[in-house]
Order: structure tokens, then sequence, then C-alpha cells
């Protein structure tokens, strides 16, 4: 998997040694066969890694947690709840905006693009980075996991305070680690139809992790989302 992949520095000062693991090698050469077998994997390749490309380490002050990209035609691009601009916002991200509507004020966008959060410091973490298309939760307990796990642990260990936003049980077990004595962990219920009327709409977490951040000097995300572009 190294001879392919660009991963930004700081990352990849801390991450090298999970490249060389076992697992790793084993998971690449499961997406090789998957591709040679004619399989659409999603995202694209070159943004496998593009949530920590966006975000390095040392400017992390969100952490954001999702499970698998979205499985479906255009939708994921390596940054999770987000979709491509010009892709119909799913779901769960409808109601991240209801959520920030409520919270602070701001008028939902009309795209699901979320690129100017993970330019600001908000890691946009799937726990699984690929999925074949169609089929969710394809890639699942393959690798991906444990690598994720030491993405969380990198960004835990920085001394630096960071707010980690666990939407859901699955995100919430994941970084059940993380030192609350440095960092601020905010919990809620997942974003999802089925679940977001069972504590994550009223959580209040923006408002709460700009709050967080002033307290600690440092800046809060500008969390409004202007049109993308083009």
């Amino acid at each position: 998997m190294t001879e392919t992949i660009r991963l930004e520095d700081s990352w990849k000062a801390v991450l090298a040694p999970e490249f060389e693991t076992a697992r790793m090698k084993a998971l690449r050469q499961f997406l090789i066969a998957e591709k040679t077998a004619g399989k659409r994997i999603f995202p694209k390749g070159r943004e496998w890694f593009r949530a920590l490309d966006l975000t390095p380490l040392p400017k992390v002050r969100i952490v954001i947690l999702g499970q698998d990209p979205y499985h479906g035609e255009g939708q994921a691009h390596g940054l999770c709840f987000s979709v491509r601009p010009g892709v119909r916002p799913p779901p769960s991200l409808v109601n991240i905006y209801k959520e920030l509507e409520s919270d602070l004020g701001l008028a939902r966008p009309r795209h699901g693009f979320l690129e100017p959060w993970a330019h600001q410091g908000v890691l946009l973490l799937n726990s699984v980075l690929t999925v074949e298309m169609g089929l969710a939760a394809s890639h699942q307990k393959r690798g991906w996991e444990e690598f994720t796990d030491a993405v969380v642990r990198a960004v835990n260990d920085r001394p630096d305070p960071v707010v980690f936003m666990l939407w859901g049980s699955y995100a919430q077990k994941k970084a059940a680690f993380v030192d609350t004595t440095r960092h601020l962990v905010l919990k809620a219920a997942h974003p999802s139809p089925l679940s977001a009327h069972n504590g994550f709409l009223g959580c209040r977490h923006f408002s709460k992790a700009i709050a967080f951040l002033q307290s600690k000097g440092l800046p809060p995300i500008d969390w409004s989302l202007p049109h993308p572009a083009g």
C-alpha cells in the first residue's frame, strides 16, 4: 500500500508504522483483488486519505467520526457525512444542518460539501475508508478500523485540546479512550433519521465546540457553508 499512497507529511510521520503491519498489507491485497475482479470501490483511491490530507495533525481542532463512506454513485469523496457538490445531502447530513440552524441560526446549505470545515481543522474521519458500490459495510473488519484507531490515538496524544463530537454508539465506543481531562468529548445520538430525535437534535454540539475552543484561546470554527464555487 505504501508505494501508491501519498499522505500528508504530519500524518505520515505518526502513521508510517501502520502501513508495515500484516493487517494493512492484507487490506492492500484485498483492495487490489476487489478492483481486479471489476468491483467498483468508493471513494476513488486518491481520496481514501482525503480527510487526513485536508486536515494535518497539528491543525486538528475538532474530530467528527463517521462509520463507512457513502456507497452510492458519486457521493463519497473521503470525508465523513460529506458529499460532492451537486449531490443531494443525505438524510443524516440534513439533520446535521437542522441542528446547525437550531443551534447557531445558520441557514441550511443547499449542498452537502463539507470541505470548508476540513480546511479549518475539522477532521471528518470515517472508521472504514472504502466501500463497494451499493454494499454498505462491505469493507468492515478488513483492517481499516485499526488504522483509524491509530489516527484517533494520534489526535488524543496531542498536547493541544481538541473537541471530539461522537454521534452514536459506534463513534462513542471507537473513541472511548480519549483523555477527557484534556479534550472535550461531546456525545449524542447519531443524526440518522432513525435516531436523531433521541438526542442528536438539540445537542448544541456546534456552539459548545465554539465555546470550548474560545475558552482555550483557540480560534472557533466557522460552521457556515457557502455554496461551492462552480
